[in-house]
């Protein structure tokens, strides 16, 4: 009686194809799958981070008297938060950072600096739900932002001021927050107090009077 060979025995039997010089050819590489959009996803997003989830937090107040982040570091010219402080997503800072390449673009060697980095992921349930079972899904990243804190800077080259205001108003409208232009000589700001340096003369005569 006739019987159908069995599946081991026709794969013992298969052999690769071979060439004409009777070498097996080079092995197929397989194939990969395409990359999958995810939702809300950026290219601003910390690398590694323990847990995916946190609480929501605080604004933070600066009440210790540190003015640390709130004078020009890299660049020339920067925009400087001046109200009240508050949460900005990756998205708006991507958006903010593209837009000051493109303003900038034409300027060879000038550089954008981004002095905040949006580390805090936000989780956010859905619409009329009923409290409890746990936290909200992960949505996107952000960063609280405190006042007087540099948002962005400018520089790299010698940049006219009459740009880098235009480029720096246009970055501002494209921001939940209050912000101001800032060059090298701002002074540094303890929220919204700015400290004007003390006059050298002054500060000399103070120190020798007794």
């Amino acid at each position: 009686m006739f019987s159908l060979p069995s599946a081991r025995s026709l794969l013992a039997t298969c052999r690769p194809p071979t060439s004409l010089f009777g070498h097996s050819p080079a092995p197929v590489a397989p194939l990969t799958l395409p990359f999958v959009f995810a939702r809300f996803r950026s290219q601003l997003a910390p690398r590694r981070v323990k847990y995916i989830k946190r609480h929501k937090g605080v604004l933070p107040i600066p009440t210790g008297g540190a003015t640390k982040g709130t004078t020009l570091a890299f660049g020339e010219y920067g925009i400087r938060v001046k109200g009240n402080g508050q949460r900005i997503t990756a998205k708006q800072l991507e958006t903010v950072e593209e837009m000051l390449k493109k303003k900038l673009k034409p300027i060879k060697g000038a550089k954008v600096y981004m002095r905040i980095f949006p580390d805090i992921p936000v989780c956010i349930k859905g619409n009329e739900t009923r409290m409890g079972k746990g936290k909200g899904s992960f949505e996107y990243w952000a960063t609280r932002v405190a006042p007087g804190r540099v948002l962005f800077e400018i520089g790299g080259v010698p940049i006219r001021e009459e740009l880098a205001r235009e480029a720096l108003r246009l970055a501002n409208a494209k921001l939940p927050t209050i912000n101001e232009f800032i060059t090298r000589s701002s002074p540094a700001r303890l929220g919204n107090l700015l400290l004007t340096p003390e006059p050298p003369v002054q500060a000399a005569a103070a120190a020798i009077s007794p």
